[in-house]
């Protein structure tokens, strides 16, 4: 009995179209599939460099936090510390940056921002923005970055002899550096604070 091979070279080929048609969609299924997963990835690496990143100080103090008043004056009216970035820490905007302060005769806490006005002159002091300097003198510094080290001055309403004073520096990224201290009991005409 002769076999019909036309027939059956035809059945072999529409299976192999059909096998080629399944390897195919499978391909292209597996490349869609591995795509997503390195796009999720991908998003997830980034979720953890930025929590990283807010969870860390990037300010640090650097050196003693002093109390200033006017000759003869019995209390503090200008605070002054230096302030500098974390060893490895990226470069922050000092436009985002605010300050907290607050004591336990205050009403309510105070907020100081630095005013987004930057001349080449130094600004003059107030009890609602604060200024940032090289060497507490010069023009305004925007931004703080590297090694630099900047001297933070602001006004405040008097503080008194003993008294605790309740400060937080909130940079525009990265969490914030709360400290207290407190005015001596004798106020001269420049304090530290302890």
């Amino acid at each position: 009995m002769p076999t019909n091979n036309s027939a059956d070279a035809f059945t072999g080929l529409e299976a192999a179209i059909v096998l080629i048609a399944f390897v195919v969609v499978a391909a292209v299924f597996s490349y869609v599939i591995l795509g997503a997963g390195f796009y999720t990835t991908q998003k997830s690496q980034e979720t953890v460099y930025k929590g990283v990143e807010q969870a860390t100080t990037n300010v640090q103090m650097i050196g003693q936090v002093y109390g200033e008043t006017t000759a003869g004056g019995t209390e503090i009216t200008t605070i002054k510390f230096s302030i500098g970035l974390a060893p490895g820490a990226p470069a922050i905007d000092l436009s985002g940056m605010n300050i907290v302060f607050s004591t336990p005769n205050s009403t309510q806490l105070t907020i100081l921002n630095q005013s987004l006005d930057y001349t080449t002159t130094p600004a003059t002091l107030s009890s609602t923005t604060f200024v940032a300097q090289k060497n507490g003198a010069g023009p305004n510094v925007r931004a703080l970055s590297g090694t630099q080290q900047l001297q933070i001055a602001f006004n405040v309403a008097g503080i008194p002899a003993s008294t605790v004073v309740n400060m937080e520096i909130r940079p525009g990224v990265g969490a914030a550096l709360p400290f207290q201290k407190n005015s001596p009991a004798t106020i001269q005409r420049i304090n530290v604070l302890t």
